[in-house]
This record gives structure tokens, C-alpha cells and sequence, in this order.
């Protein structure tokens, strides 16, 4: 089989795991601790350049590195490597490299990602809608908000974790503002409430998504609703941030009033 017809796929959001050409190869229960798995996605998330050890033991560590922590992260990689030893992936050349002090994880090129995924899906979305195209970002963002939803690395800490959480979590509230949008658009401002009200339950202070709930509820024939809407967030604002909202959230508001 050639690698035109091969596929490798890795899941890091939710239950960590991996296929090659449609078969598990690696499961959540294969790492024998959570550290295991930290290497492991970091390590995927990072497989462009090498990664100086003792950067892996900032993130696998982030409360400082044990004394032997060089001992420690050899057994880690050891592992990481026999994990990597299976049969369906010896044809992506799967490895972690090591020279210079540096690790690196080599996946094919072509491997499919699914945060890098999301990122693209999203991407896609806000570029069909910037064309005037709601229903091709349907798909598109749907696809971006459900990887968003699924939790990274739960029990784990960290700034490299909490990092990538606050860059996931981001993404999907963008991925749900392009559903309120494709909503909206498809005349079904019910559903662009509950993408809307979604978003702002992850981001409060985000005004494109009170302004999407607000056209939503207009939508449904409901503006009384829409201005309670802006009248929340022009009280959280007020009250959180000392300031109003934006001229574009404001010239909407009095829209919604006419």
C-alpha cells in the first residue's frame, strides 16, 4: 500500500488517540500515566521543530523538575518510543528523534491532526461567510465547534495546558458565532439564539456574539428580548470594565428600537 492511500490520524481533544488506515494504534489506556500523555501531545502539537529537554521538563514539570528529572524524562520517551513501535504505524515512519540534547516527534506530513483540523475547519468557515456563503461554513463550523467542545488533557495543569485550553476554547467560540451566522442566514434565528447564547456562556464580554443574540432574538420576532440583550451587556460592561459598548453594538441597538 503507497502513502497516497494510507492515512494517519491523531486525536488529542477529548480521549487521546491514534489511527492508522482506519485502525486504533493508539488508545488513551496505552499511556501508563498522565505525564505519558502530556509528552505525547506536546510533542505532536510541537513536531515541527526539536524540542530542547529541558523545555519538556518545564511542561511535564511545571511546578519545577525532580532531581533526577533527566532519568525521569528518558523512561518517558522510552515509552513514548515502544508505543510508537507498532505495525500500522512502522509504514508512517513514526518516531521520536533525539540529538543535540533535543527531541522531535516525525509524523508523515500529510497526518491529519484533529486541533489543527479544527483550526482549518474554522478558518474555512469565516472565509465562506466573508463570501456571502453561509451554507458551505455550515460544515465547516460545526465540524471546528464540536472538536472545540471535546475537554484537553482533563486532571492536567500547566501553562503550556492551560495555554492551548484558552486557544481551544477561543476557536470554538468563533466557530459558534459562524453557526449563529449561518443561522441567521438560513432563516432560523431560534438556532442563532442558542449558538449566540453558547458562545457567550464561554466569552461574556465578547460583543460580536451579543450582537448576534441580539439579531437572533429580532429574528424570532422578539425584540423585546433583543433589547434586554443589549441592556445586559451594557451592564456588564459598565459594571466589569468601566466602559460602554461599541459604536457597532450601539448603532444595532437602535436599529433594533426603529
Amino acid at each position: 500500500m503507497g502513502m497516497a492511500d494510507t492515512e494517519l490520524r491523531v486525536y488529542l481533544a477529548g480521549r487521546i488517540a491514534g489511527e492508522a488506515n482506519g485502525v486504533v494504534v493508539i488508545n488513551e489506556r496505552d499511556f501508563r500515566g498522565q505525564q505519558d500523555r502530556l509528552l505525547f501531545a506536546y510533542l505532536v502539537c510541537e513536531r515541527s521543530r526539536p524540542v530542547p529537554r529541558e523545555e519538556l521538563a518545564d511542561t511535564l514539570w511545571p511546578d519545577g523538575p525532580p532531581p533526577a528529572w533527566q532519568t525521569a524524562l528518558n523512561a518517558l520517551v522510552s515509552r513514548l518510543r515502544r508505543l510508537l513501535d507498532h505495525g500500522e504505524l512502522r509504514a508512517f515512519d513514526a518516531a521520536v528523534t533525539q540529538e543535540f540534547g533535543q527531541y522531535q516527534l516525525r509524523l508523515p506530513a500529510a497526518a491529519w491532526v484533529d486541533l489543527e483540523a479544527a483550526a482549518a475547519y474554522l478558518d474555512q468557515a469565516e472565509g465562506a461567510l466573508r463570501a456571502g456563503e453561509p451554507r458551505r461554513a455550515f460544515g465547516a463550523a460545526t465540524v471546528a465547534a464540536g472538536i472545540g467542545a471535546r475537554p484537553f488533557l482533563s486532571g492536567q495543569d500547566g501553562p503550556w495546558v492551560a495555554g492551548q485550553r484558552l486557544r481551544i476554547e477561543r476557536q470554538r467560540v468563533r466557530a459558534l458565532e459562524c453557526l449563529a451566522e449561518v443561522w441567521l442566514a438560513s432563516g432560523e434565528p431560534a438556532l442563532g439564539v442558542e449558538a449566540a447564547s453558547q458562545a457567550l456562556a464561554l466569552d461574556p464580554y465578547r460583543e460580536t456574539a451579543h450582537q448576534l443574540l441580539m439579531r437572533a432574538h429580532a429574528g424570532t420576532g422578539n425584540p423585546a428580548q433583543a433589547v434586554r440583550a443589549y441592556q445586559r451587556l451594557r451592564e456588564l460592561l459598565v459594571a466589569e470594565l468601566g466602559t460602554d459598548p461599541s459604536r457597532e453594538t450601539e448603532a444595532l441597538y437602535v436599529e433594533l428600537l426603529g
